[in-house]
């Protein structure tokens, strides 16, 4: 007899506590094996060395990568002072070294008042920023100085856990909850330089981007075991974004694309039809509601 078709994978976010030594790439194609579809990708870059929360969208939830609010992201994080590094990171090479061991606490924690709250930050020279249409990493990988102008970001918290004192150093562990597109490198290195003693990051762990955090992620070895989504279609943009409610005729409008009145709400928004089921993302544009993702067409 033919082997039964496999279950079309339903649509929805899986959020996935990234172990250390994967791309997201690589995570990405390891779900994909898992759930049996094409239709994975991920949103929020993790570094290879980095671990905790990574968001995917599976099937039409692909669409959703793009407009999740995940502006604000929470990182537990060890800072190593006393040595800088090429990549910012533990896993560069080292470019200086100084005697760190006995930095006064209060010296630290001054230097960290002063990466908190808006700040201007240059991106590290490996980051994925991209420079005339190529990352940044890659040009550095390919031998070329890469220098990267400051960017407004922000550091709503950055506290210091506990210290460390070592032969020649001083480890931080920090939590730290900032904008999207602050790279917790950069805090490393410019705290370090900023205490003459040059610095950089031994460890990260993401535990939140967005409205997602550690409590609904799950383990690669998790997720084999049992197959499926983390959030469904409708409790993903629930979670993500402001709800409205719409009236059966204007589902069967807005599933074809067409616009509606607008409804009152700031940025984008999920509209959910009267059986609770998200049938688009939608903005006001003046008078109209915009659709910006249909995630229910018609039919």
């Amino acid at each position: 007899m033919p082997a039964s078709p496999r279950p079309a994978v339903p649509p929805g976010l899986v959020v996935v506590d990234k172990p250390d030594g994967m791309t997201s790439h690589d995570v990405v194609a390891k779900v994909r094996r898992i759930l049996g579809t094409r239709k994975v990708g991920h949103a929020g870059t993790l570094d290879p060395m980095a671990t905790g929360v990574l968001v995917l969208g599976v099937e039409r939830a692909t669409k959703l990568l793009g407009h999740l609010a995940l502006d604000s992201k929470a990182y537990l994080s060890t800072i190593r002072l006393g040595s800088s590094t090429t990549t910012d990171d533990a896993e560069g090479e080292v470019l200086t070294t100084a005697d760190a061991s006995a930095v006064p606490e209060e010296t630290i924690r001054a230097g960290v008042a002063r990466l908190t709250g808006p700040i201007q930050q240059v991106p590290s020279a490996v980051s994925a920023v991209k420079v005339d249409g190529k990352r940044a990493y890659a040009r550095v990988r390919a031998g070329e100085a890469v220098e990267l102008p400051a960017r407004a970001v922000t550091v709503h918290r950055f506290d210091v856990l506990a210290i460390r004192r070592e032969e020649g150093a001083t480890e931080l562990d920090v939590m730290v909850e900032c904008s999207s597109g602050t790279y917790v490198r950069a805090l490393a290195r410019d705290l370090g330089a900023d205490l003459g003693v040059g610095g950089h990051l031994a460890a990260l762990r993401r535990t939140r981007v967005g409205p997602f955090d550690l409590r609904v992620a799950r383990t690669l070895p998790q997720l084999e075991a049992e197959p499926g989504l983390s959030l469904d279609l409708d409790a993903a943009v629930a979670a993500a974004f402001p709800r409205r409610q719409i009236a059966p005729r204007e589902v069967a409008a807005l599933s074809h694309g067409r616009r509606l009145a607008a409804g009152g709400l700031d940025g984008t928004y999920g509209v959910f039809g009267p059986d609770g089921h998200v049938v688009a993302l939608a903005k006001d544009e003046g008078p109209v509601a915009k659709p910006l993702v249909v995630l229910t067409p018609a039919g």
